[in-house]
């Protein structure tokens, strides 16, 4: 690549970044913005700003749409950064935290814990960390022993995923009131969403993501394959556990507030190295933004699509996420084993 090449792709990805934050900001705008109820920007700015917070509009910003917005936007980041690591980690386009039963774990672990202990859902984050690491490790030791091909790590994700929702079907079985909004919570949506509940799962996920980044010169070397890792002295073992554990941790904390929705982990990763490229910082913070915004703007299609009427935001999610899946899918062609 000459030096006018180069050149001429710098102006390029700082227009992308640009572009990226500023549709970023105007979905959160959006969102706090549009609804059932029509409200105009300036009552949002007063009740932003402090000039408004006893009128209704104030109310319907402060208790509804704000704490639904913040949490639609960590989760997507959330999601988005867990499925650009475990993708790199498991060196399988085809992986996400939804598809190879990291959320299903998660969700099994906050129905078991709403069951035991009514009482201690603020623990729910934790308890969704202990489940989505335990779906990862799984798959991740089927992939090192096994040296399973792509689509066998993906057969073996579903089945993962399926035994987790079996254990949650038993969960609501066995205690009906485990669970308030038991569907929505299969769905995945933000409705009742609170700042009370999100801060937890929001302190877990701040310096996850954090941490993620610091690894991104070792993941770069991770990309390069195991052995090469090795010459250059990545202990791609211990490596690869931190990782797990950190997209484990954020698909975990996402789980424990917005329910089992899908797809994010999986769509935003692949659009972003697209748009990005390969290099892991930028594919972080990309897919940080992008997880962010293309969360919120689904909340919102489907606040807005039948309104007064709502739609759980995984139904949108779902309906975006199975066909991209699915091209995906036949995109393969014979699959690479797993190289430890």
């Amino acid at each position: 690549m000459n030096s006018l090449q180069i050149f001429s792709i710098r102006p390029r990805k700082g227009i992308l970044w640009a572009f990226l934050v500023a549709l970023t900001l105007a979905a959160a705008v959006l969102s706090l913005w549009n609804g059932s109820v029509q409200l105009s920007f300036s009552q949002v700015l007063d009740t932003l700003t402090g000039k408004d917070t006893v009128s209704t509009a104030s109310h319907i910003v402060l208790y509804s749409r704000l704490p639904r917005t913040c949490a639609a936007m960590s989760a997507g980041l959330a999601l988005a950064v867990a499925g650009a690591v475990i993708q790199t980690v498991l060196e399988n386009p085809l992986a996400s935290p939804n598809v190879i039963g990291v959320n299903s774990g998660a969700g099994f672990a906050v129905a078991l814990l709403c069951a035991i202990a009514p009482t201690a859902q603020s623990y729910a984050p934790v308890a969704a960390f202990g489940g989505a690491l335990t779906g990862v490790l799984l798959i991740n030791g089927l992939s090192r022993r096994t040296g399973a091909s792509r689509m066998t790590v993906v057969l073996a994700g579903i089945a993962v995923s399926a035994l987790f929702s079996a254990g949650i079907d038993t969960v609501i079985t066995l205690v009906p009131e485990a669970i308030n909004g038991i569907s929505d919570f299969r769905i995945g949506g933000f409705s009742g969403v609170t700042m009370t509940g999100l801060a937890p799962a929001v302190l877990l996920i701040l310096p996850c993501l954090i941490l993620v980044l610091s690894f991104s010169r070792q993941m770069d070397i991770l990309r390069l394959g195991s052995n090469t890792a090795r010459s250059l002295g990545l202990s791609v073992g211990a490596v690869r556990l931190i990782l797990l554990v950190l997209s484990a941790a954020l698909a975990g904390a996402a789980v424990s507030f917005c329910g089992l929705i899908g797809f994010v982990g999986l769509i935003v990763p692949h659009t972003m190295r697209r748009l990005f490229g390969e290099e892991s910082l930028p594919l972080l913070l990309s897919c940080a933004l992008g997880g962010a915004c293309f969360v919120t703007l689904c909340d919102l299609l489907a606040r807005v699509l039948f309104a007064p009427f709502e739609l759980p935001v995984g139904i949108v999610l779902a309906f975006a996420g199975a066909p991209f899946f699915l091209w995906l899918l036949f995109r393969q062609r014979g699959g690479r084993t797993w190289s430890d």
